[in-house]
């Protein structure tokens, strides 16, 4: 009988260590998961890891609280990566800078509310009343 590792699927690599044992329901939340990095609790590839956000690879092995995982990297197809770079915040694809005319109109009303806030900037403030306890 062979002892068989779960593992556990990737489709962004490299990935964080913390990020990895919240996917891999190993802790309750990424401030556990940090918790017991920076306190030796983790093993990554039979080493003791301090590092919360250390970049792990495909077949890497991580072990906590008895529990062994190995880092398994499923190449996604490019629809779902386009969806998970997007929701990230990383530029997915590089446009021209075109201006639409509807983003024109956009701007115009954003200039105007600029100008609308610094007309009340410019008002005196009202002294604030002192706090006594």
């Amino acid at each position: 009988m062979t002892n068989a590792i779960p593992l556990v699927d990737i489709s962004i690599q490299p990935i964080e260590l913390c990020k990895l044992l919240k996917i891999a329901n190993m802790v309750g939340g990424g401030g556990e998961a940090k918790i017991v990095i920076s306190e030796g609790y983790v093993l990554l590839n039979d080493e003791v890891e301090y590092q919360k956000r250390k970049k792990v690879y495909h077949d890497d092995i991580i072990q906590f609280n008895g529990e062994i995982i190995q880092v398994n990297y499923v190449k996604a197809n490019h629809i779902e990566l386009k969806k998970a770079v997007k929701s990230s915040g990383h530029v997915v694809e590089n446009k021209q800078n075109k201006i639409n005319p509807s983003k024109q109109k956009k701007s115009k009303t954003q200039a105007e509310n600029q100008q609308q806030s610094s007309k009340t900037a410019e008002l005196p403030r009202a002294k604030r009343k002192p706090i006594s306890f």
